[in-house]
């Protein structure tokens, strides 16, 4: 007897976590001789509890082709911790909500949280003896999954973080007096993605002249020393350092804020940690200094994603689902590196309670310049990530995405 697939995606979006959706509906679809329909779940685990589902094998195969290059969460994510008991009456809901839908395969798209609600139902199926296949397929722009070379968004962040640092130093470099423009970038425990901003250099001594990741102690006096070195050597300085900085003794320097500054009130400013370092270079240096915050952008970004990873993404998916048929649960899909140059990568599954509620961090041998720079390691490994430009569809010169209705 058939049986269907339900899917949900969870956490931060990213710029390829529809195509690792893709992935799995595509493969689905092809698997038609044992499976049957492919449902998603609007909002995650916490919409699929309150009945919100979707078929997406129903879906015009129009729409799923461009639903593989559409940013963001096409079902809807959420941020839903399940009950660390699991004898909780909310896991015997749920096994009996796949009951009713013929569910015989759970995939769930997502970073650390979501692994941990894979591990969870995989946990409660096995105890208690049920036949659900349940997959976690990875997905964090913070690259921060452990046991995988790399995870599917990790990519298409990069790429957009250096070309829009790269455009950043360019438009500093118009101006002939001196200046400083500090970037923050997403990262509060893991630095990869800032590490990125390396690439925006065309040449050694280039901008940015600074890197901060979360890896290494803060410290406001050898900033300051960083920084009037860098403004001697040239007259427009660009720093790019993770929201997530912090000092030696563990605290954010976003909540140096409260100390730094207060408006005509006397009502405290609590910013983030670009914003301290601007007032900070400000008040020591008397020079222009502004602070950009990308935000959103790096993980929503579809123009600019990196077509080896929507690939990567889509393959993961559909590898998830392939594996489920074979019998495999509890898992999470992982990369293998084979190779830099050429780039080569094999895909396999790990035991899922290995990877959930953990942290890669950047690795400290790749930080150089006593904590303000990445060394030439790095190229290797993020280069190949990078690569390739997606064939968008395009509509009176905008990009045509996939839209739930």
């Amino acid at each position: 007897m058939k049986k269907n697939i339900i899917v949900g995606q969870s956490g931060g979006p990213t710029a390829v976590i529809n195509a690792s959706l893709y992935g799995v509906v595509r493969e689905g679809i092809s698997q038609g001789d044992e499976i049957g329909k492919v449902y998603g779940m609007i909002h995650g685990i916490e919409g699929f509890m309150a009945g919100r589902v979707m078929e997406l094998s129903a879906l015009p195969s129009e729409e799923l082709e461009l639903l593989k290059l559409t940013p963001a969460a096409y079902l809807g994510s959420c941020r839903y911790k399940l009950p660390e008991d699991l004898s909780h009456i909310c896991y015997q809901e749920l096994f009996e909500k796949f009951r009713q839908m013929d569910i015989g395969y759970f995939f769930y798209i997502g970073g650390n949280d979501s692994m941990d609600t894979v591990s969870k139902l995989s946990r409660y199926a096995a105890a208690r003896h049920i036949d659900v296949k349940v997959i976690g397929i990875p997905k964090t722009i913070d690259n921060d999954l452990i046991m995988t070379d790399h995870t599917p968004g990790y990519g298409s962040a990069a790429k957009y973080v250096a070309a829009t640092v790269r455009e950043i130093v360019l438009d500093s470099s118009g101006y002939q007096q001196k200046s400083v423009t500090i970037v923050e970038l997403m990262g509060r425990h893991a630095g990869w993605i800032t590490a990125a901003s390396v690439l925006a250099r065309k040449y050694k001594g280039d901008n940015p002249a600074l890197i901060y990741l979360p890896e290494t102690d803060f410290d406001m006096e050898q900033f300051a020393y960083d920084v009037e070195k860098a403004l001697e050597k040239q007259p427009n300085v660009i720093i790019c350092i993770s929201e997530g900085i912090s000092d030696s003794r563990g605290r954010f320097i976003c909540e140096y804020a409260e100390e730094a500054r207060v408006d005509t009130f006397g009502h405290k400013m609590l910013t983030g940690s670009g914003k301290v370092l601007e007032n900070f270079v400000r008040d020591r240096f008397g020079v222009k200094v502004r602070s950009v915050e990308l935000n959103v952008s790096q993980r929503c970004s579809g123009m600019i994603a990196s077509k080896t990873d929507i690939e990567e993404a889509a393959m993961a998916g559909a590898w998830g689902v392939k594996k489920a048929l074979e019998g495999v649960t509890g898992q999470m899909v992982t990369f293998f590196r084979k190779s830099d140059s050429p780039y080569e990568i094999e895909y396999g599954t790990v035991d899922v309670n290995q990877v959930c509620n953990q942290e890669k961090k950047f690795p400290a041998e790749w930080i150089t310049g006593k904590g303000a720079d990445i060394g030439e390691e790095f190229f290797a490994y993020v280069l190949p990530l990078i690569q390739g430009e997606t064939d968008q569809k395009m509509e009176n010169g905008l990009p045509v995405y996939a839209y739930r209705k």
